[in-house]
Parts: C-alpha cells; structure tokens; sequence
C-alpha cells in the first residue's frame, strides 16, 4: 500500500502560481507512475496529470497544457504539480494518486486505474 500527502494549496490571485507536492511512502516509488486529478464542488473528479515512473512521459488535459507541469524527483519520492497563469477555473481540491499496477502500458487518465489516493489540497484561484 502507498501512502500519499498532498501540500502546497492555498489562495492566489488569477495569473498567479502554485506548486503542489505529494510525498508517498510505503512501495518503491520509483516503480509506479503517478497523477494529478481535481475536484470541483458539484462535479466529477477529473485527470490534470500524469507521470511515467521513470518521469520520461508526461500526459496533460488540454485546459493546462502550457500552463501546468508534473515532475517527480524519485530520490526524495515527491511528486510535482507546478501550476502557473491561473484561472478560476482551476479552483478545487487537487488530489495525487498512484497508479501501482505491473506492466501498465502508457499513462492512465481516468481515476479507476489510480489504486492510493491522498486526501487533496484545496486550491483556489480568485478573479
């Protein structure tokens, strides 16, 4: 089992950055690809991001392609979301998750592949 810890949320003006982190423990984290998914009041939870093991491979949503970057740094087992020019409509809780499975083959984007979950970070961005 992972265990996963999301920080760096908080309130910032439109145009303005965050960087999130998710800190995992528990298997080898290197081993797994991870992903970046948000959650808006009165909506599904969606895919932002995610991450081959190796950090080669990355897949965005269109909507922050350009302005979102994921990166992972397997030495410290952290996983990056840095989040620049943004929009209110990127307000929501911000959720990493790992996708664990052997052999997985590309990058997954819908939440039922991701097997450990972390609590999410509230972002929210003010027009």
């Amino acid at each position: 089992q992972v265990q996963l810890v999301e920080s760096g949320g908080g309130l910032v003006q439109a145009g303005g950055s965050l960087r999130l982190s998710c800190a995992a423990s528990g298997r080898t984290f290197s081993s797994y690809a991870m992903g970046w998914f948000r959650q808006a009041p009165g909506k599904e939870r969606e895919f932002v991001a995610a991450i081959s093991s190796s950090g080669g491979s990355t897949k965005y949503r269109d909507s922050v392609k350009g302005r979102f970057t994921i990166s992972r740094d397997n030495a410290k087992k952290t996983v990056y979301l840095q989040m620049n020019s943004l929009k209110p409509e990127d307000t929501a809780i911000y959720y990493c998750a790992a996708d664990t499975a052997p052999l997985r083959v590309g990058l997954m984007t819908t939440p039922s592949f991701f097997d450990s979950w972390g609590q999410g970070t509230q972002v929210t961005v003010s027009s």
